[in-house]
C-alpha cells in the first residue's frame, strides 16, 4: 500500500479492511508491505512527505488492522535502514533483505540508503542485532533457511 501522498487516514483503513477481508477469505497474502510515498523526481514533487512518526503509527495500525497477516514488512529502500529496524518495534516483523537492483524507483527518489542499495548481508546482520532482535535469513515464503 502506498501511503503519504493524496489519501487520508479514511482511505488507508477502507484499504486495509480491504485486504484484511481478502485475507480471511483466501489467507493468500504472506506479508503486508506499507510503501512510503517519495517527492523527488516525480510530478507530485510538491506534495510534502510524512514525517517518521507518521511511518511508526501507519506500521502499527497495520499490525493491529492485519492481525491476519502473518508479516509486516518494513521495506528498509523506501523509508531506510535504520528507519526499518525501528519500525520492529512498532509492528514490522521483516525488513527485507540483500537486495540487489529491485531498489531502483526508490533511489531515483533520492532515498539515501536505496541508492546504496547493495547492503552486504554481515551489515544488515549488525543492524538486527544491535536493535535486539535475531536475525534470520528465509525464502519467499517465510521458511528460515
Amino acid at each position: 500500500m502506498l501511503y503519504g501522498h493524496i489519501e487520508k487516514y479514511e482511505h488507508r483503513i477502507y484499504h486495509l479492511d480491504k485486504l484484511r477481508n481478502l485475507q480471511d477469505e483466501t489467507m493468500g497474502f504472506n506479508s503486508f508491505i506499507p510503501l512510503k510515498f517519495r517527492n523527488t523526481n516525480n510530478k507530485m514533487y510538491k506534495i510534502p512527505e510524512v514525517p517518521l512518526i507518521e511511518d511508526l503509527k501507519n506500521f502499527a495500525v497495520s499490525r493491529i488492522f492485519l492481525d491476519n497477516f502473518p508479516h509486516i514488512k518494513a521495506y528498509w529502500p523506501s523509508i531506510g535502514i535504520e528507519n526499518a529496524i525501528l519500525a520492529m518495534s512498532f509492528g514490522a516483523d521483516d525488513i527485507d533483505g540483500t537486495i540487489d537492483d529491485s531498489t531502483y524507483i526508490y533511489s531515483i527518489s533520492g532515498v539515501a540508503d536505496a541508492i546504496n542499495y547493495n547492503m552486504s548481508e554481515e551489515k544488515l546482520k549488525n543492524y538486527i542485532i544491535n536493535a535486539g532482535f535475531i536475525p534470520v535469513e528465509r525464502d519467499s515464503f517465510y521458511n528460515p533457511i
